[in-house]
């Protein structure tokens, strides 16, 4: 006879409530169970102490005797301190990705270290402008004088065209 510790629904439609049990193998989720060692109510709030309650003495003595705890009653029972930390499964190799999937990633890879070696590259040329900006900054302070000089006077041979 296998034993898991596991949750049995309760409450009511979109209002789960749930009991800690301790049941066969074989037996459906809500139904016989051998002993009920506590509650679980996900509606309550998360620091709220009536949201997980568990018989501590109970569930060593189960796990004794060796039943098993699901993976969810296994996470309560690590925050508890009660066993260790649960382990998630590593994904197995049929859900790993196919080759042209991994072509293309590798390509997508070298594409973006390409634009950013090209990115250190206009980088790099951009420190060395900063060294012949100034004589560019003094033919740079005449040419906005010389463009609003320029800007003006085709506004005043607008309106003359428009008068003919």
């Amino acid at each position: 006879m296998a034993l898991k510790i596991r949750l049995a629904r309760g409450g009511t439609k979109k209002r789960p409530f749930y009991r800690v049990v301790i049941a066969e193998n074989t037996a459906p989720r809500d139904g016989s169970f051998i002993e009920k060692i506590g509650t679980y109510n996900p509606m309550v709030g998360k620091d709220h102490p009536n949201r997980l309650t568990i018989q501590e003495d109970r569930v060593k003595y189960w796990l004794s005797v060796g039943a098993r705890p699901t993976d969810r009653v296994h996470k309560f029972l690590a925050n508890l301190n009660l066993m260790p930390a649960f382990a998630y499964n590593e994904q197995p190799i049929k859900s790993a990705p196919g080759k042209k999937r991994l072509e293309r990633e590798a390509e997508q890879k070298a594409a973006e270290e390409a634009s950013a070696e090209a990115a250190q590259a206009e980088e790099a040329q951009a420190e060395e402008a900063p060294e012949e900006a100034p004589a560019e900054a003094a033919s740079a302070e005449e040419a906005p004088a010389e463009a609003a000089q320029a800007e003006e006077a085709p506004e005043e041979e607008a309106p003359a065209k428009e008068e003919k």
